[in-house]
């Protein structure tokens, strides 16, 4: 945390009082205090965007007679560009990038539309919830012109990285050297203008923002490398003149200076239009050492690495799954558990580290992990709900087969909504609050996992999590993605799980990738091995505890594999020395007559 407090305070020493708007734009972020950083920026630019958004436009005509002035070609007054064109000489009048104002509407391949860059679909809710004339629907610092059959092609594909003129990139979307700026302030602007209903993480495909999970840092990519156009300046120029008929009155701020998305963000350094950019950091945190993995269960492997350093200080790890980026964790993490496995899959792990301005170190040594068998032992189980009815709205009473074969049931849930794939959202207003309950459980239940948010507006909270009735623990939600883990439940024999309102608030709360460890009844061997305790554990000082009832060999062991400290404890004598050890990972290996047991060991 030192580093990391040490990294802004470097950032705002250089940069902050740099940010001084010039004297034509200080009347209108009069209130925004720039000497801000991060979210409070955000926030501050944020409740600026939406006071200033004083006339909403109609999505016909409004769209239609604004973007005939704010895109218009600056080659050809009779014309305005179309986002995503390239080519007016290739014969090819999909490629167009200016075409006439008035061949407007329609649907044949000589005319243009309105292209929603972020797009209707993916916004949650919709951006049409409410009529197609409301400001998310007909906001038109999001809608520029475009080919008819252009925006037919890019459709509602999420943004990907890629080089040279627009063009699928698999199923997703590239949207051309030239327009890749353009689109990553609209995607800003959405997300200030409306919060948690355009999420930049819901159109953009990356690696997420390590100050805020909600950004794509390709995005942030985007800003620097494209510079802002005559295009964007005209559009912010015509909106804020609320004596234009069809201006909105707010501007786009990271069009007016594409470094406010640095100072928040962090990442690619942006050119700063309101003075001279601090010096780059441009040295890469060093590599995470010592990966290990362990604790294998049917869906999930715990990883745990040695911390990077950096020059400026490290704000983030990026975790990869078989080469593929899984997620971010915060800076002060140094272990992890992957979910969402295959059962009985090798898998192979390694991490990376970042700092603020986006520099990555090169991957960790990449260690290997087999997954369990499900369905047996400590093995787990889990529901993904993709298997639920089709997609809906409405709060209504749901029942589905689930992912184990029993019929799950859930009240006052809607079915439409996404986190890492499908997901339950359930209602928790009012006196029907809603809630999920399992089919019977045969194997009992160790510890359980899931991932949270809140939908729409509303706060922060719990749910509880019970199971035969029994209360075993809450899952926070708020705003963003949370996964939670309840450990030692351990019940056995037939469960339920039942989820439902802990704390109130009127709030609706979205619940995806529901894992949990069976618990069966152990035989009096397997109990007393199951039940050694080792504290403290991370060590605190030079002496292990090991409770045993009865006489075990233990053996510790590096991460190499490699025997380094070794002994026999009794009931009488519990107690290892480990002063010796450095700091780090081990593991821990106490066999009895009975057999043996492995734990994870942190120094």
């Amino acid at each position: 945390m030192k580093h990391l407090y040490l990294l802004f305070l470097l950032i705002a020493c250089i940069s902050y009082a740099q940010l001084t708007p010039p004297t034509n734009l200080q009347a209108y972020y009069t209130d925004v205090d720039f000497s801000k950083t991060q979210m409070d920026l955000f926030n501050d630019l944020a409740t600026k965007t939406v006071a200033k958004h004083t006339n909403f436009l109609s999505y016909t005509p409004g769209i239609w007679e604004a973007a005939k002035v704010t895109d218009e070609d600056p080659l050809n007054n009779a014309n305005v560009l179309l986002i995503y064109g390239y080519n007016d000489a290739d014969g090819n009048y999909v490629t167009d990038r200016s075409r006439s104002k008035t061949l407007n509407g329609g649907s044949n391949g000589t005319q243009w539309n309105r292209e929603h860059t972020f797009p209707n679909s993916l916004g949650n809710p919709r951006l049409d919830t409410n009529g197609t004339n409301n400001a998310p629907y007909a906001d038109a610092h999001n809608l520029r012109p475009s080919d008819i059959q252009m925006n037919q092609d890019r459709g509602n594909r999420k943004f990907d990285d890629g080089s040279g003129n627009a063009t699928e990139v698999g199923s997703n979307w590239y949207p051309g050297d030239e327009w890749k700026g353009d689109v990553a302030r609209i995607i800003m602007y959405m997300y200030l203008r409306y919060g948690s209903q355009c999420l930049p993480s819901f159109v953009t495909v990356g690696t997420t923002n390590s100050v805020d999970t909600n950004m794509i840092n390709l995005l942030l990519e985007w800003n620097a490398e494209d510079p802002v156009s005559s295009i964007e300046d005209a559009r912010n120029t015509y909106h804020e003149n609320t004596s234009n008929t069809y201006a909105q009155g707010n501007r786009n701020p990271f069009i007016d200076n594409p470094y406010l998305a640095t100072v928040i963000w962090g990442g690619s350094q942006a050119t700063n239009r309101w003075g001279s950019n601090p010096p780059a950091d441009t040295e890469a945190p060093t590599t995470p050492t010592n990966l290990m993995a362990s604790n294998e269960t049917a869906t999930t492997v715990d990883l745990d690495w040695t911390a990077s350093t950096d020059n400026v200080g490290v704000t983030a790890y990026n975790i990869y799954v078989d080469n593929a980026y899984y997620v971010s964790t915060n800076s002060s993490a140094t272990s992890f558990t992957v979910t969402g496995l295959s059962s009985e899959t090798t898998y192979e792990f390694a991490v990376l580290a970042t700092d603020f301005a986006n520099n990555a170190s090169a991957l960790s040594t990449p260690v290997n992990a087999t997954t369990l068998a499900a369905g047996g032992g400590n093995a787990c189980a889990f529901e993904t709900f993709e298997n639920m009815p089709a997609a809906h709205s409405q709060y209504l009473d749901r029942t589905w087969t689930g992912d184990d074969g029993g019929t799950w049931v859930a009240t006052e849930a809607r079915t439409d909504q996404v986190l890492n794939n499908r997901a339950i959202a359930i209602d928790i207003r009012g006196s029907s609050a809603g809630s999920i309950t399992s089919p019977n459980l045969p194997n009992g239940v160790g510890s359980l996992t899931a991932s949270t948010q809140r939908v729409f507006s509303g706060g922060t909270g719990n749910l509880d999590v019970k199971v035969n009735g029994n209360l075993v623990g809450t899952l926070p939600y708020s705003d963003t993605v949370q996964t939670t883990t309840i450990s030692n439940i351990n019940v056995t024999g037939n469960v339920t799980i039942t989820i439902s309102e802990s704390t109130s608030g009127g709030d609706r709360v979205i619940i995806d990738d529901l894992t949990w460890t069976c618990y069966p009844a152990l035989s009096t061997e397997d109990e007393n091995l199951n039940n050694l305790k080792i504290f403290p554990n991370p060590l605190n000082g030079p002496i292990l505890n090991i409770s045993t009832v009865e006489t075990i060999k233990y053996t510790v062991y590096n991460i190499l594999g490699k025997p380094i400290l070794w002994g026999v404890l009794n009931r009488n004598n519990q107690t290892v020395n480990v002063s010796n050890l450095k700091r780090g990972i081990y593991i821990i290996k106490m066999d009895s007559d009975k057999g043996s047991i492995s734990k994870k060991l942190i120094k």
